[in-house]
């Protein structure tokens, strides 16, 4: 039986640091109220003009062929997860591939919000056990920063830029991505969404001005939701592959806010030191901040460690993986 396995992985943040105090300078807001409500101390902004998120995407995909010595031409498809393409279309995706010299490489997007990255990493796994690819880059590519209103107190200190991206090759080891469940319900539309740009409110000089083109979120409504259904998709993956929460090595969920954070780990029962995080110096890279939190702690990581992820966006969409670590 073929598996699909994690052979590298490499992430990318801008230089840029917009911390909390810059923030309350900019809006009304102090470093104590952010950081009680949502544990984010500070955020990466790409201020480069005429960079957008295929730029993150890039400078990942770069690192992480450099790093497991992959040539360009090795790949053979490139799966881009992100809520911040740089045009309607072409895909971002594509944009990548291109400037990461994938010439022998078939590019496309997915849109599951903050779910995007282990929903694209299911895709590719599914590409690599049928055969179909042998190479496939998984990359996260957010530049949050262009979505967000910054005369907004209840979004703006939440979300920063950056991206991470994963190989995934096949092996005959049981490793790699093992298991996934996922869950979209439309019935969050309203709570978590971008407004305008899209088909059905074009961009017109009214949606401009009504600000419609920024994030809106309802945070009690997505809090309560976020809490209860990666909690519950956790524990799904992990009764659907006999773990319990002792037999897990690391959760590495969505780093939205630190609050949902620690309800979803303590009521999962899995002690402090498995749950990684670093959502304080990045805040909510929304479908990047899974890959890039794995990235950080990889030289923590060891081979045969026992991992959920687990991830809650718009949509709202959500869901967990089992992945078994090979790097």
């Amino acid at each position: 039986m073929i598996y699909a396995r994690i052979s590298g992985i490499a992430s990318y943040v801008p230089e840029d640091i917009l911390d909390n105090d810059m923030l309350s300078k900019m809006v009304d807001t102090n470093d104590e109220w952010i950081t009680t409500r949502v544990g984010i101390k500070q955020r990466r902004i790409l201020k480069q003009e005429g960079a957008g998120s295929s730029f993150l995407g890039a400078k990942a995909v770069e690192k992480l062929l450099a790093s497991t010595g992959t040539a360009p031409e090795e790949v053979e498809l490139l799966i881009c997860a992100t809520s911040n393409p740089d045009y309607r279309f072409p895909s971002t995706g594509s944009v990548i591939a291109h400037e990461c010299g994938l010439k022998n490489s078939y590019a496309y997007d997915i849109q599951a919000a903050c779910a995007g990255f282990i929903v694209a990493l299911e895709d590719a796994a599914a590409y690599v056990r049928s055969g179909l690819r042998k190479k496939v880059v998984v990359v996260a590519a957010e530049k949050m920063s262009s979505m967000v209103n910054y005369a907004d107190r209840s979004t703006c200190p939440l979300f920063g830029d950056g991206a991470a991206a994963v190989l995934v090759e096949p092996t005959e080891e049981r490793t790699g991505v093992i298991d996934a469940v996922f869950h979209v319900d439309g019935e969050g539309r309203d709570h978590l969404l971008m407004r305008a740009g899209g088909s059905v409110l074009p961009a017109s000089h009214e949606t401009v001005d009504a600000g419609d083109h920024y994030i809106f979120q309802d945070g009690r409504h997505v809090y309560k939701h976020a809490v209860t259904d990666m909690l519950e998709s956790s524990l799904d993956i992990c009764k659907r592959n006999n773990l319990s929460m002792d037999d897990v090595d690391y959760l590495v969920p969505h780093q939205a806010n630190l609050r949902i954070i620690e309800a979803v780990s303590q009521r999962a029962g899995i002690a402090h030191e498995k749950v990684l995080v670093n959502i304080e110096h990045y805040g909510n890279t929304s479908a990047a901040s899974i890959p890039l939190c794995l990235d950080e702690y990889k030289n923590k990581l060891k081979k045969g460690d026992k991992i959920i992820l687990t991830a809650f966006g718009a949509g709202f969409t959500w869901g967990a993986m089992y992945l078994i670590w090979d790097i």
